[in-house]
Formats: C-alpha cells, structure tokens, sequence
C-alpha cells in the first residue's frame, strides 16, 4: 500500500461535507513533503509538495482578499495549464467566490461576454499575451479592477493600474498571514459544501455558452462516484493538459486530483504535450475523441514513412489484434492463433507503439466529452490501452455513467455511477438525478427551469437504458434527425467513423428532410500535406492542398470505406471538400471542437444548395483581412464529388 492510501482515510472519507481547501489542508498535514505538483518550466520539472501547494492557495486567498475580494466575485483566469492558475482558483472557492476559467484562444469577444455577465472585478492571466487581450478590454469592461499575471516576462514596463504579478501577489498573503495568526485556519474552514467550487461555462453547440456553478459538494460527489466505479485510484500520475475552462479539467485534474492525491504533472506548452507526456508516462489519462484521433493519425503517418517490412507486420500485428479485441468486445473467445500472436505482437509492435504515446503505464484511460469513433476506440483496446467511454455534462460535473473493467460494450456507456439515477423521458431524453448536478445557471433562471425539474437533470441527449442497466446514448436529442424518407439517423455517428481517416479532420453531414445523405469534409492539412509531399505533389496552400485531384480521390476513397458500413438509406451520395478548416473563432465549432451544425449550415449554404441541385461546382467567396488591416474578397471554386 503507497504512503498516500494508508493515510486517505483520515483526509478524506468519501464525504462530500466538506471543501476542496479542506482536504487539500488535510493532505499538507499527512503528506506534506509529498509530491503534488510537477510543473515544466525551460525543460526541467519543479516540484511542489502539499504542504508547499496548501500554503500558495491560502497565500493567494489572504493577497486577493486584501485587495477587496469578497464572496460572490468572480476571478477569471485565461491561460495555458499552470499551477498558479490552479491555485488561484482553489483561492477563489475558499474565499466563497467564483473561479471561473476562459479558454486561452477565446476571441476578445468570448472574455467580453463572461466579465460583463459576471462583472468580473479580478483577473489571473497566464502572460503577457493574455494581459494584452484583458487590457485592451477594459474600456468596455470597466468592472476589472484588478490584474494579476503570472509569468512576468515583457510585462516589466508596463504600467496600468491594478497590475500585479503573482509573486506580490503571494508575498501581501504571506504579509498577512503572519500578521494574522488565526486567518489560516479561517481561511481553509470559510467556504461550506454547498459554496461554488468552479464557474464553468458550457460547451455552446446550441447558442451562447452558459454559466454553470457547481459547488464544492458537486465536485467531490462526482469524484466519489468515479472512485467507486474504478474510474481512478489513490496515488495516480496525471498529465493536466487538458483545457481549464473544460469541466473534465477542474474534475479530474483538481477535484479528484486533491481528493485521491494524484501527482499532477503540468506540461511546459501546449506543444511538448507529447513529449511530456512521454516523459511522464501517466496511470490515468483523459483525452477526448479528437486527441485520440490526432495520436492515432500521428502513428498512421509514420507507418506510412516506414519501410515496407516495418508496415507489412504493423498491418498484419494489428489486424490480429483488432480481430482479437472485437471478438471479447463481442464476447467471443479469440481464436488460438490470436492469443499465440500477442506476446510477439507486443514485443514487435504494440509496446512500442505505446512507449512512442506515453502510454505504457496507463492504468485507467477514458475518451469523454462526445461520442468516439468505433474504429478509434477498438484500435487502442487492441493496442493494449484499455480504453473506457465516459459519459457526462458541464452540469454533472463531468460524472453520469462509466465503462467499468470487464463490462466494456461498444455501443454503451456503461452504466450509471453509483450515487447517479439514471432514466428515460417519454421523448426519449437521458435525465440523471445525482449530488454532482448543478443548483442551476448563473444568472439565468428559465434556463434553469429548462434543464432541472424535481432535481433531474434533463440532458438534452437521446439514449435508452438496456435490462442491464447499460446507458446507450445515441447522441442529442435535436441531431434526432429523420431523411425524407423516414430514415433515423445520427450525424455524428457517421461524423465519427470519417474521423478515423487520418486524412479527415472535420466533417459536417447533411440530410435532414433530403432524399440522401452528403457531407462537407475538411482535411486535416499536416497529414495531407505531407502524403503530398512525399508524391511530389505541390500546393501553396490549405485551400490548395484541399482541392487537389489526388487529394479529393484520397477523401472519396475514406468516405467509400465508411459507406461500405452503413445501410443502403445512409450512404453518403456527395461531399464537398471546403477550402478551410471549421474555426471556433469563426463560431463553426466549440473550443472542444464540438461542430456547431447550426451555423456551418447557414454559413456553407451555397454549398449545401449546390449539392442537392446537382451542380457539379461551387463558388464560395470570403473576406479577408490583410496585414495592413484592409479587407479583400477571395473567391475559391469547390467540386462536387460523387462516391
């Protein structure tokens, strides 16, 4: 038994009367020269022990308090991952304030709407960059009175007013506390149960994203659900990459994180994800469908650089293994020959493969946030990384229903976690009753009264409940969507299974009301781009590259190994492939690349129109910006193809 699961019982027992800031205290009393946090920081890992980490967060409360923070403000933090963010927002909850985390690429339009909802006064930015984008919204949000950043770099000179950097910061906290010898306790013992542990903001695939508060007790009924369904253990090595402003981030990474004394790793930049990930080898990894997707395209591509013996036992192993993973999903038993070839499998290709993904010591590994193709999911279940499904909303705190070990169905969720109720509406609608759904939006009662009736959560998603209690989702509710011949189908399964090609980053389907099924497709450029290269075939750019001839018969020969899967009514009959990817800036996805279905229909209307007319082109003009800040008209004829 580790250090950390001899001495949880007394930190923490499953309760969720109590707050974050007060088992983090506990954990500073019974491990305090344990490891809590890892930072990387110019390519060396630092080190922060519970103790270390319980006095920054009481520091940081006592140094915000003291410039006005009072119960009921809101800290917004903008940034890449990084302890001092997390920190802040731990600070914010014991404060009985709102830690309300923005995504670090959100538009200056995106922070504008949640400081003028929230009246934000108090900001905790990552840099200058993101002290560049607060600062130049303070004219129309004159409510910031206060900015604090973390890394100092650049920001020496500048002189607007409230500007302060972590490090005063901590050091008018640390002033303090030691001017006041009973503020620690208080601090830690302020915040109750059913005070707000994080302001998260939902996905907004529908309209405007809005404001869910979950509490203290929400986060930690969620955790002790999880735990319970084996979703994680004590003690678990953790890479927080994720984005903050997602639920799963503050969920897994923070609240179950605190509670079970995981080591928190946080990585140096976005972009050495994969390194550090790599370097940290985690036990438990949460990534969703699209990061899933993106390493199995990274390993496709290289096997496409390999020589041709490298690639004709790559195909042959993982043929094996993906027959042998299908037959226990199916609960049949592999065949002899299946079982004789996985240990030589794994020493010629799966272990390697893992060891190239940083995930040769996972334990528990889970794909949330939307449906996951089938085809990604099986590959990394043979690979050996025994991948989970699991289900949950911004509102639940990330927690309904989970794929237990040993009861793994490719068309379930799994069952609902203890503590969760789970059933079905007469319109089909998944509602789930638990202590980790939400008291309701902020600011926005009839949203409220949309969404919580008798304390059932009503999800907006479509699903149904096998006898063996197994949740099936099927996807949301309105993507319901009919043919005009009567045919149910989702979107986003199909979307799920093009996904799967390396080549496909995004893809809209189309066919609601339509006598056929279509779609408009976008590549995924570096794959493409670099399959282009190695044929000698040039392009100056992604709209270039996008409408190559060898490039669209790489498209229709993916989109043709779909439609081999679905039925005659559910084939698609036509895609265009677009001249640009979908941009969150542009609103046509979410910051989790969610597909805002909505707006990619009205903007891409034209195309739409000349698919179902039987045009065999289409023009799509665009505005542009120059550098110079004139604007310009570019215009780019796509093709319509037939599979």
């Amino acid at each position: 038994m580790s250090k950390a699961e001899s001495t949880v019982r007394g930190p923490w027992d499953f309760s969720s009367d109590t707050t974050l800031p007060r088992v983090l205290a506990a954990n500073a009393k019974a491990l305090g020269d344990v490891v809590a946090l890892r930072e990387k920081d110019r390519g060396i890992w630092q080190q922060t022990t519970w103790a270390q980490w319980l006095d920054e967060v009481l520091c940081c409360a006592a140094g915000l308090e003291a410039l006005g923070f009072v119960p009921g403000d809101a800290l917004l933090t903008v940034g890449d991952n990084r302890p001092h963010l997390y920190s802040g927002m731990l600070a914010a909850g014991a404060l009985r304030g709102f830690a309300m985390p923005v995504y670090p690429d959100a538009a200056p339009d995106e922070v504008r709407h949640s400081i003028q909802a929230s009246e934000v006064r108090f900001v905790l930015a990552e840099d200058q960059e993101q002290v560049d984008k607060i600062l130049d919204l303070r004219e129309s949000c004159p409510s910031v009175v206060q900015v604090i950043y973390d890394d100092p770099r650049g920001l020496g000179a500048y002189q607007a007013p409230g500007l302060l950097s972590w490090a005063k910061l901590q050091e008018l906290g640390a002033q303090r506390l030691q001017r006041e010898p009973a503020l620690r306790d208080a601090l830690i013992d302020r915040a109750g149960p059913d005070d707000p542990a994080a302001f998260i903001h939902s996905s907004g695939t529908t309209g405007r994203p809005k404001g869910v508060v979950l509490s203290q007790r929400n986060i930690l009924s969620g955790v002790a659900n999880a735990h319970r369904a084996k979703a994680f253990d004590f003690g678990e090595e953790v890479l927080a990459y994720l984005p903050m402003a997602w639920v799963g981030d503050f969920a897994f990474t923070v609240g179950a994180g605190i509670a079970l004394h995981f080591t928190i790793n946080v990585p140096e930049s976005p972009e050495t994800v994969l390194h550090d990930l790599r370097e940290i080898a985690p036990t438990f990894y949460l990534a969703a469908p699209r990061s899933w997707d993106n390493l199995l395209t990274m390993v496709q591509v290289r096997m496409e650089d390999s020589t041709r013996l490298k690639k004709a036992l790559y195909d042959f192993f993982m043929q094996q293994a993906i027959a042998r993973e299908r037959a226990l999903l199916e609960g049949r038993q592999p065949s002899s020959a299946q079982k004789l070839m996985r240990p030589l499998g794994e020493w010629l290709i799966y272990g390697p493969i893992k060891d190239q993904l940083g995930l040769t010591r996972v334990q528990h590994a889970f794909t949330g946030g939307e449906a996951i193709g089938e085809d990604t999911f099986v590959f990394y279940r043979a690979l050996g990384v025994q991948l989970r499904q699991l289900y949950g909303q911004t509102e639940s705190s990330a927690f309904n229903a989970m794929q237990e070990p040993g009861e793994v169905r490719l068309h379930t969720v799994g069952r609902p976690l203890p503590g969760v109720e789970a059933r079905i509406a007469d319109n089909g609608e998944i509602q789930v009753r638990s202590g980790s759904v939400f008291r309701g939006y902020h600011r926005n009662d009839e949203a409220t009264r949309e969404a919580l009736q008798d304390g059932w959560l009503h999800t907006g998603d479509a699903g149904y409940l096998e006898p063996n209690g197994h949740l099936v989702v099927l996807g949301r509710l309105s993507e319901v969507v009919h043919t005009a011949q009567g045919e149910r189908y989702i979107p986003n399964y199909i979307e799920n299974r093009l996904k799967f090609s390396p080549w496909i980053k995004d893809v809209a389907v189309l066919g609601k009301g339509r006598d056929r099924l279509s779609a408009i497709v976008c590549i995924d450029k570096e794959p493409v781009g670099h399959w282009a290269e190695l044929r000698g075939i040039s392009y100056m750019s992604y709209a270039d590259l996008s409408q190559k001839p060898e490039v669209i018969a790489l498209v229709k020969a993916a989109v043709e190994r779909v439609n081999a899967t679905l039925p005659d009514a559910l084939k698609l009959r036509h895609f265009v492939s677009l001249h640009k990817e979908f941009d969150a800036d542009d609103g046509e996805i979410t910051r989790t690349r969610k597909l805002r279905r909505n707006v990619v229909e009205e903007r891409y209307a034209p195309i739409i129109e000349a698919i179902y007319d039987g045009q065999p082109t289409v023009t799509m003009k665009a505005q542009i910006v120059y550098e110079t800040g004139e604007t310009g008209v570019t215009e780019r004829e796509l093709r319509v193809t037939e599979v």
